[in-house]
């Protein structure tokens, strides 16, 4: 991977979300279990929306979802994304009952509809970086 090829914004990983983008570095999409209460979340965060429990554990998303609603971009909000356009940014609703949002690649956008299963993929864009992608689940 050449980093100084890669110019789009990237994340910065904070102590509670580190592990979420170690799993996307082993193509594993992790989500946050509370300890307490059972209940699954995303995006990372220290505090269970359920109980409130600060104590939670990571468990493997199945990586399998269906769209609930998408957008295509025509303009980039940044230099780096002007090459990609135009790009569909889809947000999905995963079989462990949260959302997540992704770029979806390999689906026309005639063929776009709500409920049209995906699975989640992987691509690695620099050293250390692994972002997810949605493709057709098919």
């Amino acid at each position: 991977m050449d980093d100084i090829a890669y110019t789009k914004l990237v994340p910065t990983p904070s102590p509670t979300s580190q592990p979420h983008w170690d799993g996307l570095n082993r193509h594993t999409y992790l989500l946050q279990k509370c300890s307490d209460c059972g209940r699954i979340r995303h995006y990372p965060r220290p505090v269970c929306d359920g109980c409130y429990s600060m104590r939670y554990d990571w468990v493997a998303a199945s990586g399998r979802g269906k769209i609930h609603s998408w957008t295509v971009t025509y303009h980039p909000f940044h230099p780096g994304w002007k090459e990609d356009l135009p790009y569909i940014l889809a947000t999905v609703d995963l079989e462990e009952g949260v959302r997540m949002n992704a770029r979806l690649r390999g689906v026309e956008q005639s063929a776009l509809k709500i409920g049209l299963p995906v699975r989640i993929d992987y691509e690695t864009v620099k050293d250390g970086l692994t972002l997810p992608v949605l493709v057709a689940d098919r």
